[in-house]
């Protein structure tokens, strides 16, 4: 067409009329635009497809340096009240302020500190000796949680059974039990020391001469109430050389113990627009350490470090990359608050610290995001889950289930094993982003060449997106959804309460109640304490799961708890 125009002169030699010559010129001029157009079109896309393969290689690096950071061993675990908590904290510190988020109380600082009961730790002057030969602890002896505190020295006298070291045998309530799935050792010793009390024992000693593992060691943890005399048990060793019916051991017995707290820190940044509502965005950056609070999966004896790179380093590096690119985007209408917790693998003591302690209007919230184990996104399957879908009618409208990349998997509940639970039960709507559980969960080998950021890259632009999505819209309404029950899948019944695994106190409390379920309709409430279920008495989390592992589906029992002071008994059926 262009040499034609170009030719008007010849185009008469072709006897072309005059009105077709312009209407051919005028075409090709159309379609010169045209072409000139789709090349701009595609100037302008390859152009923003190398911006954003450029974004999200910086996304990628950024990601990659966070885990990478958080999960060296030089952090020895990250474990809550830590020195390693403490250099993972200045590190989520040190990006928030490169990021320029600003503290949410303090000019310099963004730390918020709580306290975790540590329980009751012995002491190194704890020892016993026998005719002054020294004992080894925890291999030899070693005393019982509901042991007192003592310095003092004792005789044992086998013929006299009036003296006050009475030395008791476990073997005869072992094999009398050894078929009875309900019986609870623990609460037969302390039976068995509350009657010995009675008449004028000051001292027990206790052994085991059956086959029988009774399973027994000192419970830094244990809320059980110290009784007023020293409970100790020693090994079937020390009892054949020591205590025969001839002999008259001298015992020199020092118990001393203290409560510990640790101290540990979320860390708090925040975007503030001037807006009337914020988002929450948050993630837990604590870990196991060498797995000494007992939540690790490892089955080896040495101890080792658990550098949790997927957990949750890897919902933290997500965390930190929202951070920075929040504020260069188009985001104004909300407030943007970053948490990043500790305590999360305590119980979400760090979230619920914050919810419970922090002076932030918990009302201006228009709905939290929380992502924990985001780092492991299969490459065959793209399997994402994503919790709290519904506690909003929002959601609906604004996750697909059928998307083009992922496979999503929506859980309605906004209650589960991560720290969202905690705004949930504040009338938040919630988000949790999840990539599944996989081998190296809770174990040494959760490192972070295992990560996969390529993954990790999308899922943090699925939820940019989210956030962009919701930029748009007014404060969102809160929906109550079903709850995740505290009580594994293992118990046959279960009451339907969620537990404030932070409190420090004896008995369970009650943070929250599901509808429908056994302890909704029996009357218990939020800020009941359960200190007993039926004959067992709750001393703590641990004393609970053991108690309800004895009730069947149909039963019903007596529930005593405390509120308001007030000791409350309920009529409850499983």
């Amino acid at each position: 067409m262009r040499t034609i125009c170009h030719n008007w002169v010849n185009m008469h030699k072709y006897n072309i009329p005059s009105t077709m010559v312009f209407y051919l010129c005028q075409n090709s001029m159309l379609l010169q635009m045209k072409n000139i157009f789709i090349v701009l079109l595609l100037v302008t896309q390859t152009s923003i497809a190398q911006k954003s393969q450029i974004n999200d290689q910086e996304l990628k690096a950024g990601l990659k340096q966070s885990v990478e950071f958080l999960a060296a061993d030089r952090l020895e675990g990250r474990r809550t009240g830590t020195e390693g908590e403490k250099l993972a904290s200045q590190y989520i510190s040190d990006q928030f302020k490169k990021a320029g988020l600003t503290p949410l109380t303090s000019q310099n600082d963004y730390l918020e500190p709580f306290e975790v009961q540590d329980g009751r730790v012995l002491l190194p002057a704890t020892s016993l000796s026998i005719d002054k030969d020294p004992l080894q602890l925890n291999e030899d002896w070693f005393p019982l949680s509901l042991s007192s505190d003592i310095d003092k020295s004792f005789s044992y006298i086998p013929t006299n059974r009036k003296y006050p070291v009475f030395l008791f045998d476990l073997r005869k309530g072992l094999e009398e039990n050894k078929d009875n799935p309900h019986f609870d050792l623990e609460e037969y010793i302390g039976n068995m020391c509350r009657d010995v009390i009675k008449k004028g024992t000051e001292a027990i000693i206790l052994y085991n001469s059956s086959s029988i593992d009774d399973n027994l060691k000192y419970n830094p943890k244990s809320k059980t109430t110290a009784l007023s005399i020293p409970v100790i048990y020693i090994s079937k060793d020390i009892r054949q050389k020591y205590f025969t019916e001839k002999s008259i051991p001298s015992l020199n017995l020092i118990i001393k113990s203290e409560n510990r707290v640790r101290t540990g820190h979320n860390v708090i940044g925040m975007i503030n627009n001037g807006a009337k509502f914020t988002v929450v965005i948050g993630a837990h950056y604590d870990h196991l350490g060498y797995g000494e609070d007992h939540n690790s999966l490892y089955a080896g004896k040495t101890p080792m470090i658990h550098n949790g790179a997927d957990d949750n380093a890897s919902g933290t590096a997500a965390l930190i990359e929202l951070a920075k690119w929040i504020p260069s985007s188009e985001l104004k209408k909300y407030n943007y608050l970053f948490l990043a917790f500790s305590g999360e693998e305590l119980g979400l003591f760090g979230s619920k610290y914050f919810v419970d302690h922090s002076n932030f209007d918990l009302d201006k919230v228009n709905y939290m995001i929380n992502m924990d184990m985001v780092g492991r996104l299969n490459d065959s399957t793209h399997g994402l889950t994503i919790g709290g879908y519904g506690t909003t009618p929002e959601w609906g409208k604004l996750i697909l289930e059928h998307d083009p990349y992922f496979r999503i998997k929506l859980d309605s509940s906004g209650t589960g094993p991560s720290d969202h639970t905690s705004f949930y039960l504040k009338n938040v709507p919630v988000l949790f982003f999840f990539t599944g559980i996989h081998s190296d969960y809770h174990k040494p080998s959760d490192d972070a060449d295992k990560i996969n950021y390529d993954g990790m890259v999308k899922i943090v632009d699925y939820i940019k997106n989210i956030l962009t999505k919701t930029n748009e819209l007014d404060k969102m309404s809160f929906t109550k959804t079903r709850e995740v029950s505290m009580a594994s899948s293992s118990f046959k019944v279960t009451m339907g309460i969620m537990a404030d695994y932070s409190y420090s106190g004896i008995g369970v409390y009650i943070d929250g109640v599901s509808e429908g379920r056994p302890a909704q309709k029996a009357g218990l409430q939020h800020g009941d304490v359960v200190v007993q279920l039926g004959d067992y008495k709750i001393s703590d989390m641990q004393a609970y799961m053991k108690a309800l592992g004895k009730f069947s589906k149909g039963d019903t029992t007596r529930v005593k708890v405390i509120r308001d002071k007030q000791e409350m008994f309920f009529q409850l059926t499983f």
